[in-house]
């Protein structure tokens, strides 16, 4: 299922949405200058790769930051334009609308600490990984899960896709990103120490998000917003 659009207008201009977009496509087309020799060394030096993270121990190619810091530079690393693109076409269409409910500054603050949670949970599953582990897709899980806990009731458009039909069909959210994580749990079932998905980072980052909503929702209760 490939989501279109929701219903939902944003009051404000998704400043934060939009030039993680931004950020996000720069540093894929900068990846498309540098050969595959070039691609495979830049991966390695900006991915979080939960061995490193785990022992402290940086295996090689020494990475540009320090090693804990490799969480954050791995959400903005893709290994190819059907990542980058599935992952900013969620990001466009989600994230504007919780942008918009918890303000630019704090989504901001929402959006990378979903990335690392996302990243925390892969590398508890996974700790002496040496497989990188790069993409954005965390931390849209993460605006995911606050999507479905305060927008449940929107309607997405989504263009389903299936051998021998393909209908455009409007969801409600609940239903759209209840089926999305169910997939993403029945997924993680399956180790990713052979490379692939880290199934198990998008179903962190998904209950990261829900649990920053039910904050926010708390928050907003006790502040009479």
């Amino acid at each position: 299922m490939i989501p279109i659009k929701d219903n939902i207008p944003s009051k404000t201009y998704p400043f934060v949405t939009v030039a993680l977009i931004i950020v996000n496509a720069a540093v894929f087309l900068y990846q498309l200058t540098l050969g595959m020799t070039g691609l495979e060394d830049f991966i390695y030096k900006t991915a979080a790769i939960p061995v490193e993270i785990t022992s402290r121990f940086d295996i090689g190619p020494s990475a540009i930051v320090p090693l804990p810091f490799t969480l954050l530079t791995a959400m903005f690393v893709h290994g190819g334009l059907l990542h980058v693109g599935g992952n900013m076409l969620f990001l466009w269409i989600f994230g504007d609308n919780v942008e918009d409910r918890f303000g630019h500054v704090t989504f901001l603050i929402f959006y990378l600490l979903a990335g690392v949670a996302a990243s925390m949970a892969h590398i508890m599953l996974e700790p002496r990984s040496e497989i990188p582990m790069v993409g954005a897709s965390g931390a849209i899980a993460g605006v995911l899960g606050a999507y479905f806990l305060i927008f449940p009731r929107a309607q997405v458009n989504t263009l389903v896709i299936l051998p021998l039909y393909i209908s455009m069909v409007r969801l409600p959210a609940l239903i759209f990103l209840g089926f999305w994580f169910f997939f993403q749990i029945l997924n993680s079932g399956v180790s990713t120490s052979g490379g692939g998905v880290a199934w198990f980072a998008h179903v962190g980052g998904f209950i990261a998000g829900l649990a920053g909503a039910l904050v926010y929702k708390a928050l907003s209760a006790a502040f009479g917003k």
